[in-house]
């Protein structure tokens, strides 16, 4: 197992550290604060803010790292199936409030709580209103029933969360963010740490070395 030195917390200078530096678990630093400076710089040097209300803010950079290639992704049967039959009405950013209010306030499966603080809400709203993060969203019979957000900058999207009331609403709402990501040439979609979700979905994992380039080339002038 490789040695790391203690976490080192952050400080009012709005660098962080190298990602190579990260623990084996990924975590790379602590503390500071969830301004849109720090956020972006956060995301464009391949760190991501994770943590809970009791916690400190985390910033992580884990290796390997879930992405996906959005010209890579094939949607499955049944929610092509779904989409054919007219279930749901997807939108793009036309709620992004309500999304993430949703995604912070249904539970579950296997978890106690959640990780979107009232901070981190008010703090992706601010990236949203600022052009920065995207809301994909189904609705059934005028409700809003499914849908995900996350971070655009050049062409990645970091994608964050997302929540599902009824059967396949997210999954709808992944599609149409998905037909959206390859319509806009966006290459790199990144989906953090894997789990069994995302793997379904037509996730993969690469190591954080790869991660960097490709996050690299998806930035292009925008880092």
């Amino acid at each position: 197992m490789r040695h790391k030195s203690i976490i080192p917390w952050l400080t009012a200078a709005k660098i962080f550290p190298p990602v190579h530096h990260a623990s084996d678990e990924g975590l790379l630093c602590l503390g500071g604060d969830l301004s849109m400076e720090r956020l972006l710089l956060a995301y464009r040097s391949g760190i991501f803010p994770w943590y809970s209300d009791d916690q400190p803010i985390l910033w992580w950079s884990p290796d390997p790292r879930c992405v996906m290639i959005p010209q890579d992704i094939r949607i499955c049967h049944s929610v092509r199936k779904s989409l054919r039959r007219g279930e749901f009405t997807l939108t793009k950013n036309q709620v992004f409030h309500e999304v993430i209010a949703h995604c912070r306030q249904v539970p579950r499966h296997g978890q106690d709580g959640t990780w979107i603080t009232p901070e981190m809400e008010q703090a992706y709203i601010a990236l949203h209103d600022a052009g920065y993060a995207d809301s994909h969203e189904a609705w059934q019979n005028g409700v809003l029933v499914g849908g995900l957000y996350g971070v655009r900058i050049g062409s990645a999207f970091f994608g964050e969360s997302m929540f599902s009331l009824v059967s396949n609403a997210s999954k709808a709402a992944f599609a149409e963010m998905i037909h959206s990501l390859v319509e806009e040439k966006v290459t790199l979609c990144d989906c953090q740490v894997a789990n069994d979700h995302t793997l379904a979905l037509g996730a993969i994992e690469i190591s954080r070395r790869e991660y960097m380039q490709r996050l690299s080339l998806a930035l292009g002038e925008d880092q």
